[in-house]
């Protein structure tokens, strides 16, 4: 059980949230435009007009305000040829304590010839029991852009909250040209504040991110992430992708170094509107 040690009596099911949202967009006369949306239960997007934005940027919204466990949500979009698209969330998901099992968050993205798709949501926090399982799908063309971040912040410090005990779950799976590029696999089950505090774990921090992209040179972005994320982090760049981890003591703290980290990696862009409320 994620709670604790102590097993849970057989409880009825409860009812649970179910989301699922797609958007595929193109370009046309030198812009990118939208081409399909859907949105179905608890998940909703939305396209805020952004004169800075060097692109569309979808805004990802759960309805249900959070997840727990049980919970599915699941998120897919595709940018065609030479197209660009942010996506975000529109603020930090929260995982609530679960009674039992996990939610699960999926994404599946896809980008052709000479697309960029930036896939940005805001941290999860999680509570004290909580219990998540994400996965990160992506097929990329050959000469594709992707960049990527998941963060995730182990309770409210500023509350004195303490996750002891809960799950986390991050699954990425990167193609390009159909073979396999990048995978990797996160996971903090059980005493998660036990875990967290060995060295070569978290080292007592919590909150960590991990930032990858996949583009042409990667590593001339090498030297300006390193300096961003500071000794809390480190980067490698290799064989077309640039991989980066960083904890932090909190999720204030993480986000000052994962915003100029970001926006090293999108060349100077600023971040979604909603990172800069």
């Amino acid at each position: 059980m994620i709670q604790g040690p102590a097993a849970l009596p057989d409880l009825p099911a409860l009812q649970r949230a179910r989301g699922c949202g797609r958007i595929s967009v193109r370009a046309e006369d030198g812009r990118t435009r939208l081409s399909r949306l859907y949105q179905e239960g608890c998940a909703q997007i939305r396209l805020p007009d952004d004169a800075d934005a060097p692109g569309p940027e979808a805004v990802l919204i759960n309805t249900a305000g959070g997840v727990t466990g049980g919970d599915r949500m699941s998120w897919s979009a595709e940018a065609g040829a030479g197209a660009r698209l942010t996506l975000t969330t529109q603020a930090c998901e929260k995982v609530y304590r679960a009674r039992d099992g996990s939610a699960d968050i999926e994404a599946a993205l896809v980008a052709g010839p000479g697309a960029r798709l930036d896939w940005l949501p805001q941290e999860a926090i999680v509570f004290d029991g909580g219990g998540v399982r994400r996965r990160l799908d992506a097929d990329l063309d050959e000469t594709a852009e992707l960049l990527a971040c998941e963060a995730v912040v182990l309770g409210r410090t500023a509350r004195d909250e303490t996750v002891r005990y809960g799950e986390v779950r991050d699954r990425w799976r990167i193609r390009r040209g159909g073979r396999l590029l990048f995978a990797d696999d996160l996971r903090l089950c059980g005493p998660i504040a036990e875990i967290g505090a060995q060295p070569a774990a978290l080292g007592g921090a919590r909150a960590f991110a991990s930032l990858l992209l996949v583009c042409k040179e990667p590593g001339r972005f090498l030297a300006p992430v390193r300096a961003a994320l500071g000794p809390g982090g480190g980067a490698s760049a290799f064989d077309g992708r640039l991989f980066a981890r960083v904890t932090a003591p909190d999720g204030f703290k993480l986000r000052r170094a994962l915003i100029p980290a970001l926006e090293a990696l999108r060349g100077g862009a600023p971040l979604p509107r909603v990172w800069r409320l």
